[in-house]
């Protein structure tokens, strides 16, 4: 089977690739066809995957290309990894938020709508290739906003395209631990949008075992997002939230965190991987592994410093090694392709339509829930019921996110306004017309939005 990769160059694509390295099953990818805008950022990761490779029999052969349509056609699997206007952008979105005194954060509030407006139109041009010239490929969307981007994607690639996120992964996973349970086994209720999720059960063997969890101040207080929320708070809420929670939970907190921090997160990614790619993709070719050691220093330091602004909020420090783990969205998409390409059932947490699994939204609406996937793709579990609370936050950000694509198809600053005075983390009319014209300033692509 062969396997493109959308944003080939992207500093995570390494993390697919050592998945694929692991997969010894039949049927698997045979094939990896990188592709990016960017020849420079290709040849980097081109180096750190021929180190992973080496010595790996029979290893997933790699080609990079330039060339959009050339990636896509054969294609069985789509995975789509791309940042419309890269680190630059992002950093671009978090500066132009905090000087209106609003998060700028790349998928929450007005940093993820500025991004949710210049990446829609570049994936729903990528989604009319696919179905011209790989109309039976399966997409795996984990660009963000990736709830916002595989809805977009959606509307032209039907069920055939499937979002992905490594947080609900990961929450499960240390709240299965600190339950002694095995997350490999443990069910979990879990349902939201993309970053806007809420775990509502974890059964071992039949029983929930979160009310325990929820009684237990010690217990809530001993993984990362007991720590990061605080045991009162969850005890009050009746469900762990997803961590990107904090961000609407304690949201004055962590703007003040971000204002006074040395760099935002989008710049220190940007400056760090600058660094990597200049290092990996400079002239000469570097000594056996010495890319792939490189990577792996730069995701260490990148992984350590995941979410800093809001444990700082939080008044935590650095991160515990076990939390330091990452969800493994790329195990997630391989256990994806497995369950579609071989027709072995999984139940995963994925972005899909949502038909009638929440029912405060209609059935097009792109949620993240519990799903079981075969052959025939991916079809959402009946979820536990959200709390009052987590529903209102559910129907207004999603209300948002239909005004985003609104705006990405009409182009009006009238409909970018909207979307921008929508959402609840943004508080004025007047401070949603400014961001427009900020964010304009800033980025050549929505320059038509300027008032």
């Amino acid at each position: 089977m062969r396997l493109t990769i959308l944003g080939g160059g992207g500093f995570r694509v390494p993390l697919v690739y050592g998945a694929l390295l692991r997969d010894r099953g039949e049927g698997r990818i045979t094939s990896v066809t990188l592709y990016d805008v960017d020849a420079g950022r290709l040849s980097a990761v081109g180096r750190v995957l021929a180190d992973q490779a080496a010595g790996v029999a029979d290893a997933p052969a790699v080609t990079a290309t330039t060339d959009l349509d050339q990636a896509l056609r054969g294609a069985d699997f789509v995975f789509s990894a791309i940042r419309v206007g890269g680190l630059a952008g992002r950093a671009a979105d978090e500066r132009v938020a905090l000087a209106e005194g609003v998060l700028g954060q790349e998928t929450v509030g007005a940093g993820g709508i500025a991004y949710g407006l210049r990446t829609v139109p570049v994936a729903t041009a990528i989604a009319r290739r696919v179905a011209a010239l790989a109309p039976d490929a399966w997409v795996i969307n984990f660009t963000n906003p990736a709830g916002l981007v595989t809805e977009a994607m959606g509307r032209v690639l039907g069920d055939r395209v499937i979002g992905i996120c490594d947080s609900p992964v990961g929450l499960a996973r240390r709240v299965a631990r600190t339950l002694g349970a095995d997350p490999a086994t443990a069910r979990v209720d879990y349902a939201g949008l993309n970053h806007l999720g809420w775990l509502t059960g974890l059964y071992v063997a039949g029983r929930d075992r979160l009310p325990r969890l929820l009684g237990d101040p010690g217990l809530l207080g001993s993984f990362e997002e007991g720590r990061l929320f605080g045991a009162e708070w969850l005890a009050s809420l009746g469900v762990i939230p997803n961590e990107y929670l904090h961000y609407y939970y304690f949201n004055r907190e962590t703007v003040d965190a971000y204002r006074s921090a040395r760099h935002t997160r989008g710049a220190f990614l940007r400056d760090q991987q600058a660094g990597f790619y200049a290092e990996v993709g400079g002239a000469g070719e570097p000594g056996p592994g010495a890319a792939s050691a490189a990577w792996h220093r730069t995701l260490a330091e990148r992984e350590a410093t995941y979410m800093a602004a809001n444990r700082d909020a939080a008044g935590l420090g650095e991160r515990d090694d076990a939390d330091v783990e990452s969800g493994g969205y790329e195990k997630v998409a391989l256990a994806l392709m497995r369950a579609i390409a071989h027709d072995e059932k999984a139940t995963l947490i994925l972005n899909v339509r949502n038909r009638s699994t929440l029912p405060v939204l209609d059935g097009d609406a792109v949620v993240e829930v519990v799903c079981t996937v075969d052959a025939n793709g991916a079809r959402p579990l009946a979820a536990g019921a959200l709390p009052g609370h987590a529903l209102g936050l559910v129907t207004a950000v999603k209300a948002v996110e239909r005004a985003v694509l609104a705006a990405a198809e009409s182009g009006a600053r009238a409909d970018a306004v909207k979307a921008f005075a929508l959402h609840p983390l943004v508080d004025s009319v007047a401070v949603a017309r400014r961001l427009v014209d900020g964010y304009a300033a800033a980025h050549r692509g929505l320059a038509h939005l300027r008032g």
